[in-house]
C-alpha cells in the first residue's frame, strides 16, 4: 500500500467554527485529536460519583484545564487519528450522529465530526484501520452512518479491530435494550460487511501495525485495550476508558459507575500509572478535555498529569 502523507488544515464548520485539529508528534508519527463534542457538566457526577466537588477542588492542578473552580469535571468525546506504516488509523469512533440513545447527551447528535476528520487528512473512504478500545456506546458510534434507510460502515475500506476477549464477552452477555440497539446500529453492520476483526491480545500485548500495539487493560470491560503508539525513540499511550479523567491519577481507586469489574479496573489503573510515572510517554486521554494529553508525574502518594498541549497548523 502506498504511503499517504496526512494533512491538517483549518476549514469552517457548518456553524462557522474553526475546524483545525490539535496534533502531537510521537517520533515519526503525528497523532490528531478529532473532536466530536464536549460532554455536559452532569456527566462527571454520573460517571465518577466519587469525584465530588470537595475531592476535585483539593487537586488544584486540575484547574483550569480539567475541572472548574467549583469542582465540576470537564470531559469530552473525541477520536485520535494517525498515520503509521502507510496506514491511516482511527482509534475509537465516538458517539455518532442520529442514533437512538438512552443517555440524552448522546441521543440523536448532529456534529461536524466527519468534516473534522476529513479536514485533518482522514477522509472516511481513505481510513485503513479502525481500532476499538472496547465496545461501549460512546466508542463505536461512528462505526456506521445512516444511508438510504440503513446503517452502513462509515469506513468501508477499513479493517475494524477489537480484542477477541471483548467481542466474546458481549456475545454471551444479557444486554438490555439500549445496548442491543447500539450493537444493531453500530457493531453488527460492520460484522455483516466482513470488516470486524476480533484479535487475540495476550498479556504482553499484540502488534497490529508498525508502531501500533494493543495492550490489555481489563476491568472497565473484560477485553478493554489501550493503544501504544510509536517505538523505542518516542511513545504515546491512548487510554480508552481504563482512565476516564485525570482526577483518577490522584485517586487511582476511583472507579467509573460503568466499570464491569471495578476491582480489576482499579488494579489495571494502578499498574498502568505506576509504569508511566516519570517516563516520557505521552498519555492521550480518550475523554480528557483540552489539552487532552500529558505526562504522568508522581504527586504525593499518587500521581498527576502534567499537560502537553497539542500544536495547530496555521
Amino acid at each position: 500500500m502506498a504511503k499517504r502523507k496526512p494533512i491538517a488544515f483549518s476549514v469552517p464548520g457548518k456553524d462557522g467554527t474553526d475546524m483545525s485539529t490539535p496534533f502531537w508528534t510521537v517520533g515519526d508519527t503525528t497523532v490528531h485529536r478529532i473532536d466530536e463534542t464536549l460532554l455536559p457538566p452532569a456527566t462527571g457526577p454520573w460517571l465518577l460519583p466519587r469525584a465530588t466537588p470537595d475531592v476535585v477542588t483539593r487537586e488544584d492542578w486540575l484547574y483550569p484545564d480539567f475541572a472548574d473552580r467549583d469542582g465540576v469535571l470537564r470531559l469530552g468525546s473525541h477520536s485520535f487519528a494517525l498515520t503509521t506504516g502507510g496506514l491511516r488509523v482511527l482509534v475509537d469512533t465516538g458517539i455518532g450522529n442520529g442514533k437512538t440513545r438512552a443517555n440524552p447527551a448522546w441521543h440523536d447528535l448532529r456534529t461536524d465530526y466527519l468534516e473534522r476528520l476529513t479536514a485533518a487528512g482522514f477522509p472516511p473512504d481513505e481510513v485503513d484501520l479502525v481500532i476499538l478500545t472496547h465496545l461501549h456506546t460512546d466508542h463505536v458510534g461512528w462505526n456506521t452512518r445512516h444511508v438510504d434507510g440503513a446503517w452502513v460502515p462509515t469506513f468501508p475500506h477499513a479493517r475494524y479491530v477489537v480484542s477477541r476477549a471483548e467481542r466474546d464477552f458481549w456475545a454471551g452477555y444479557a444486554m438490555d435494550e439500549p445496548r442491543r440497539q447500539m450493537f444493531r446500529d453500530s457493531v453488527r453492520p460492520v460484522e455483516d460487511a466482513g470488516l470486524l476483526d476480533a484479535v487475540h491480545v495476550p498479556a504482553d500485548g499484540a502488534d497490529i501495525a508498525p508502531g501500533l500495539r494493543l495492550l490489555p487493560t481489563p476491568g472497565h470491560t473484560p477485553g478493554h485495550v489501550a493503544v501504544r503508539v510509536g517505538g523505542a525513540e518516542a511513545e504515546a499511550l491512548i487510554t480508552g476508558d481504563c482512565v476516564h479523567h485525570p482526577v483518577q491519577f490522584a485517586h487511582p481507586a476511583m472507579g467509573s459507575c460503568v466499570d464491569i469489574d471495578p476491582a480489576g479496573a482499579e488494579s489495571t489503573r494502578r499498574a498502568l500509572l505506576a509504569s508511566l510515572a516519570g517516563t516520557d510517554t505521552l498519555v492521550l486521554g480518550t475523554h480528557f478535555p483540552p489539552p487532552t494529553a500529558g505526562r504522568v508525574v508522581s504527586h504525593g502518594d499518587a500521581y498527576r498529569l502534567a499537560p502537553v498541549p497539542g500544536r495547530f497548523v496555521r
